[in-house]
């Protein structure tokens, strides 16, 4: 039975998909019967809100807001009580096996002044209870795994005048990118103009603002530059006995 599950697995996913050896067939059941449930839930309400069916499985209190302008490729999930709000210019995209974890919430904009949207690459993931706010547009690409507590905000308000509301002045944008690869640990924020190179390690914790190059690894509030992974890997091929310290769980 597990070989065939595999199989069917593999072949939603797109690629090869392996049980631990260790999985247990009655934890095998268990699990596959939710996520049965969880692909017929999403199916009836991808029919009622966006009129197609499509592979996607949804946890119990999913809200899709605005859905017809929410795309979603094969093999997403959405877990319990997460809200997906798709009112933006350019909506929200959401690639092939991404994860948005337990009560995370997505969103762009009210209807007074409409942000630019959301992208998300394929086989990325946003564990629980992260926020993207995303005013000025949030771009995560492909393979980024994240933890708990990430959140976005990619928009600033201004505050020059003390005559009348922060709130009546207005904002800035400048929007948010995580490209490829990267490592996101738990609690990070991320400020409007962020811009986060492929191959990143970004420390739990950290406060994420300007432009980070590829393959660093940051910590820190603000978050600053600790170290080149580039050098690192470099270092272990002539010395295997190097080992990278920890910088956060994710």
């Amino acid at each position: 039975m597990k070989r065939w599950v595999e199989r069917l697995v593999s072949r939603i996913k797109g690629y090869e998909y392996v049980f631990d050896s260790d999985l247990s067939i009655w934890t095998l059941v268990s699990v596959s019967l939710r996520r049965l449930v969880w692909l017929l839930r999403g199916n009836l309400k991808s029919v009622f809100l966006r009129q197609k069916l499509c592979v996607v499985f949804l946890g119990p209190g999913v809200s899709w807001r605005n859905a017809r302008l929410i795309q979603f490729g094969r093999g997403v999930t959405f877990e319990r009580g997460t809200i997906v709000d798709g009112l933006s210019k350019r909506g929200v995209e959401i690639g092939d096996n991404v994860m948005i974890g337990p009560y995370c919430v997505i969103r762009a904009s009210g209807l007074t002044n409409l942000g630019v949207g959301v992208r998300i690459g394929k086989q990325s993931s946003l564990d629980a209870y992260s926020y993207v706010g995303a005013g000025g547009g949030v771009f995560i690409g492909d393979f980024v795994i994240m933890g708990q507590h990430v959140s976005f905000h990619a928009e600033n308000h201004l505050y020059d005048r003390i005559d009348i509301p922060i709130k009546n002045q207005g904002t800035t944008r400048k929007g948010i990118t995580v490209e490829d690869d990267c490592w996101i640990g738990s609690n990070t924020i991320f400020l409007d103009g962020a811009h986060v190179g492929r191959g990143c390690v970004i420390a739990a914790g950290t406060v994420v603002r300007g432009n980070v190059p590829a393959y660093s690894v940051v910590a820190g509030v603000p978050g600053r530059v600790i170290k080149d992974r580039r050098v690192a890997a470099v270092a272990s091929e002539f010395d295997p006995t190097v080992e990278l310290p920890p910088v956060g769980k994710s």
